[in-house]
């Protein structure tokens, strides 16, 4: 019986065409959609925790409401009383004294991070000492430097005693105080602009610094000219954060001298959890009106940061 012959065999070829259209709606558009997918957790837990909130406090301004009965429309009247509240004032200018010494952690952060950005026997023990402050609670730096500047046996008065000069009691001053909480937030603060300069300086062009040394360039020269433009990014970048620390500043005073003595500590966020949480607050309004205030201050600063950016992507 002869065999059974059997014809070539066919590979079928599918349409692509009918394939891409009977695809669904996520396959067509996977390249574009899965970046969202990821980014919506972190845009949800943003607009829930930031965004609303913002708009609730902006709300709760207007009311006079003591966080249980019920709510009573006042107007700007929460604002009219801030304008007329020398706590408020006293609070007002102390945010200003953080902002304007607080940046001292910028140029202070560059030049500890020149000084250990060296190759030489035990620099990574000075970085290691350098760090720490970084690392600890604001909680346990509010409480070393009580400590330290404890009127008799604090470390700052024995220092003072050996130089012959008198003890002071700079937490309990109230025109002192407020300097002695900003040096005590500047310790961890330079720390962290350290950290940012130490990663830009490993991000410097070594040939812009030959050729800069080739031309002559040297000591302050060379740091102004050639390494601190390389640095614009890092700075950037301490800039927002010192910025920002500065407003927000809270758990430093609370820990070592609670607003006082006599309020003279006292921030806007301080006195906004005074006036709203506290024992004897539960003005709810007016802690939003203080909050919608540090907002504000907050918002010119975002805002000139955002504004700059843009700019330098449209240089680009």
């Amino acid at each position: 019986m002869p065999p059974e012959r059997r014809g070539p065999s066919v590979t079928t070829i599918p349409d692509t065409k009918i394939d891409r259209q009977g695809r669904g709606w996520y396959k067509r558009n996977e390249i574009a959609v899965t970046p969202w997918l990821f980014l919506a957790p972190a845009i949800l837990f943003f607009a829930v925790y930031v965004i609303i909130p913002i708009f609730q406090s902006i709300n709760l301004s207007f009311y006079n409401w003591d966080g249980l009965g019920e709510k009573t429309w006042v107007g700007l009247d929460n604002y009219v009383q801030l304008a007329d509240d020398p706590a408020f004032e006293v609070s007002l200018w102390n945010n200003v004294k953080w902002l304007v010494f607080y940046l001292l952690a910028i140029p202070a952060g560059l030049f500890i991070a020149l000084f250990l950005n060296q190759t030489v026997a035990g620099i990574r023990l000075y970085k290691s000492l350098f760090f720490f402050p970084f690392v600890i609670s604001q909680v346990v730096v509010g409480l070393v430097f009580s400590w330290f500047y404890l009127p008799n046996e604090g470390l700052l008065n024995g220092i003072l005693g050996l130089v012959g000069l008198g003890p002071i009691n700079v937490l309990g001053d109230p025109t002192l105080a407020t300097y002695g909480i900003i040096a005590a937030g500047l310790w961890p603060q330079t720390a962290y602009c350290m950290i940012l300069y130490l990663t830009g300086l490993n991000a410097v062009d070594p040939e812009q610094v030959e050729a800069a040394r080739l031309d002559g360039a040297k000591g302050w020269k060379m740091l102004w000219y050639v390494i601190v433009p390389q640095l614009k990014p890092a700075t950037f970048i301490a800039f927002v954060v010192t910025i920002i620390g500065a407003l927000r500043s809270f758990d430093l005073i609370s820990i070592m001298t609670n607003g006082g003595p006599f309020g003279q500590t006292r921030v806007l966020s301080f006195y906004m959890f005074e006036k709203a949480l506290a024992e004897f607050g539960f003005r709810m309004g007016y802690g939003a009106a203080i909050a919608v205030v540090l907002f504000l201050i907050m918002l010119v600063f975002i805002a000139y940061f955002l504004w700059s950016m843009w700019q330098e992507e449209r240089a680009r």
